[in-house]
């Protein structure tokens, strides 16, 4: 062998060895005992997303931090050494021989550590995950040691989870930074609070709320509607088996990635990317009236209002002189004793305390859980410490016990709320009296063509509604089977007296269900109003309703193509204009089930989901794909984009040779179903369109649809009916807990 031969024969097995010894290039996602990286070295996630390496911040002078950044190093998502920089570029990053990770500068002190104290064996690896994770495992048994999701930055990002335990009360919480060139904790911090109804409470030095969410109902936080936006959906909650609770937020589609940020000022940016590009970024409103407690205890804040703070009914400022000066904090007092405090107090009883409904509010803070789902009223009545209660469909009943603290008005969304009065704070003419007066002056013998049923009738046909006649139940109360006096057989919906439905929002709802009715579907019989009583009544028919012969293996042979599209086009003429429907979840759109915002574009959505379960067989509350995640909208919108469509169809209609109107009954229901209620056709356009009035469709952009978590814990669905009974579940409104 030649000299310059054996020379480039070393040369070569040093850069080998060194790679492993000293250090690699951007090429891995991995470090191990005998792998670090240096200052100008970094790794990379498998998917190229993330990177690892050292950065410095605007204007920060020489101090460099290891950190995690996505595409690009301005949008860093996570700081090891927040709070101790190296001042130089001759640091680096090792697992050392107690196992941890560490970051050294150029004299091999530890400037930061992982900090693990587990005993570890000799064959551990740090590797940055492909969703922006950076763990630390055994790689022998694969035990994840440690992982930086478990310590925040000033940033979330998907998958990454804010934890409460309930047993040790031990918080995974996020701390905002000094500034854009110093990553040090500053005084913000966003945690996971009030683990029996769940809520995030961003505080100021730890100790202060400054904002909070209000609860988490499964769906939506329901005091805080800025956070129910098109671009905030992707919540879970999960509870484990140690006593943890868990808030979580992820993409279904695999091309969005977005950031949620707490800055110096303690407001909260949001960032998202759609393929790697960046395509908006905002921050998240928070009004005045937003501030905690702004208003002081049993002080309500409206921020049209002027002032924006005002004392509840039947209280009066605890300090005047200072409430006229606008400051609020001391809040309000009660005028008049309640009952229970008169009769302690060794004064006669009089009559019984009432409640005073507030509605569209943010709930004050404290509440308190049951686990009932009805009769919050009488509950709370007896119960002398109560002064509060709300209801909502997915929580049930919340009480207070303690000085209502946070409480604001909201232009729309949030709950109604019931604070308890004295009888003579609440006036002459009681809730319950006026209600009563409106159901007798409007209380024929037939609703908008429908026959009235007698509360005692209803009763009598399920065994006063015996637990043994329930068909299921979900938010808006229970569905009971019955049996008239002439052996009829029916299906009574009744809805929940604290389900928050007004009388006039029923009667609506029960006209609305009387036009929607179908020749193909199952009937709406009448209705029953008397007292607090609200009930809808169904033919009892499964045999004949749509449900029974759509999702049935054997009926749905009788269904050809020709009948369903027969079916689709009279629901589609079946069009009415309503101010509200209360819809069931498995219909509804999600700026309804979000926000309770409600427009034709509703019915629309509602009527696009019903149009993809007739063509493919198929119920939208189910699961589908390989790792059953996908709701119906979002299987169907994955295979629209995989070109794959076809395989939507149900096999019973797929070879009859009206695969050019089926796709298109696809096409249109795709566009029914969009995220953004503006994009979707009206159900004017939509007739068009299924007459072919309208030739060319335009292409559906974002559909909405459920995606459910892999964890079992943090399941994302709807919740299923008790039992097979008939429902028209065109009408978005059905008795089915879908």
């Amino acid at each position: 062998m030649s000299f310059r031969s054996y020379t480039n024969l070393v040369n070569a097995l040093f850069i080998i060895v060194s790679s492993f010894c000293f250090g690699f290039g951007s090429a891995d996602s991995t470090i191990t005992r005998t792998r670090f990286i240096r200052d100008s070295e970094t790794i990379t996630s498998n998917d190229g997303a993330f990177k690892l390496g050292f950065i410095s911040f605007v204007n920060s002078s020489t101090n460099r931090y290891l950190g995690i950044w996505y595409l690009n190093q301005s949008d860093v998502v996570w700081v090891a050494n927040r709070e101790q920089p190296l001042k130089d570029s001759a640091g680096s990053l090792k697992i050392s021989e107690d196992g941890n990770l560490v970051v050294l500068d150029g004299n091999n002190q530890t400037i930061w550590s992982s900090n693990i104290t587990k005993t570890a064996s000799s064959n551990l690896t740090a590797q940055l995950q492909d969703i922006g994770n950076l763990v630390l495992q055994d790689g022998i048994t694969g035990e994840i040691l440690w992982q930086s999701f478990d310590h925040p930055w000033s940033t979330v990002i998907p998958k990454m989870r804010l934890t409460i335990n309930r047993i040790t009360g031990k918080r995974i919480t996020v701390t905002s930074s000094k500034s854009l060139s110093d990553p040090s904790p500053w005084i913000f911090s966003v945690s996971l609070e009030r683990p029996s109804t769940p809520e995030v409470f961003l505080w100021v030095n730890g100790t202060r709320p400054y904002w909070r969410t209000g609860p988490w109902n499964g769906r939506v936080f329901i005091g805080a509607p800025q956070m129910s936006t098109g671009y905030l959906y992707g919540w879970s909650i999960g509870n484990g088996d140690d006593g943890t609770v868990s808030l979580t937020y992820s993409f279904l589609d695999p091309a969005a990635f977005g950031t949620l940020s707490l800055n110096s000022e303690g407001k909260i940016d949001m960032v998202r990317w759609y393929n790697r590009t960046k395509v908006l970024k905002m921050a998240i409103p928070i009004s005045d009236c937003d501030a905690y407690g702004l208003c002081g205890p049993f002080g309500s804040c409206n921020g049209e209002s002027t002032p924006i703070c005002s004392c509840l009914s039947g209280y009066d400022p605890r300090n005047l002189e200072e409430w006229n000066r606008q400051n609020w904090t001391s809040g309000c007092v009660r005028k008049t004793l309640l009952q229970c405090e008169r009769v302690k107090n060794g004064s006669e009883a009089g009559e019984k305390d009432g409640f005073l409904k507030l509605e569209t509010m943010k709930v004050p803070d404290f509440a308190e859980r049951t686990g009932a789902e009805d009769h919050c009223d009488t509950q709370c009545l007896e119960n002398c410490s109560c002064i509060a209660y709300a209801y909502d469909p997915y929580i049930g009943c919340m009480y207070w016990s303690r000085g209502l603290i946070d409480l604001q008005k909201f232009s729309s969304g949030g709950v109604d709320l019931y604070i308890r009065l004295a009888h003579s704070e609440l006036g002459k003419e009681q809730p319950e009296s006026h209600t009563q007066r409106m159901i007798e002056d409007q209380k024929p013998t037939k609703l908008d063509e429908l026959p009235l049923f007698d509360f005692e009738v209803l009763a009598a046909a399920t065994n006063d509604f015996h637990l043994a006649n329930t068909l299921g139940k979900g938010g808006f109360g229970q569905v009971y089977k019955g049996e008239l006096g002439d052996g009829q057989e029916i299906a009574v919906k009744r809805l929940s007296r604290a389900s928050g439905q007004g009388l006039e929002e029923f009667m609506n709802e029960v006209k609305v269900i009387s036009k929607l009715q179908h020749r193909n579907l199952v009937r709406l019989l009448g209705c029953c109003i008397e007292g607090d009583e609200k009930m809808l009544i169904y033919e009892f028919m499964p045999n004949k309703s749509l449900d029974a012969f759509l999702f049935d293996p054997q009926q749905k042979k009788l269904l050809d193509w020709r009948t369903r599209f027969s079916i689709i086009e009279g629901v589609a003429r079946d069009e009415v204009n309503t101010r509200r429907i209360v819809g069931t979840y498995g219909y509804m759109s999600p700026e309804y089930a979000m926000e309770g915002l409600f427009s034709e574009k509703s019915d629309v959505y509602s009527f696009g989901i019903l149009l993809l379960e007739i063509v493919s067989g198929k119920r939208n509350n189910k699961f589908y794909n390989n790792a059953q995640t996908l709701n119906l909208t979002g299987y169907a919108w994955r295979l629209w984009n995989q070109d794959k469509i076809f395989s939507l169809i149900d096999p019973e209609i797929s070879d009859q040779g009206f695969e050019h109107q089926i796709l298109r009954c696809i096409h249109i229901g795709l566009l029914c179903v969009q995220e953004v209620a503006r994009e979707r056709p009206s159900m004017t356009t939509v007739v068009s369109m299924l007459n072919s009035e309208i030739i060319n469709l335009p292409p559906p952009s974002h559909v909405a649809f459920i995606n459910r978590q892999s964890s079992s814990s943090l399941e994302c669905s709807t919740s299923e009916s008790h039992g097979k009974y008939s429902a028209n579940n065109v009408t978005l409104t059905d008795i089915q807990g879908r």
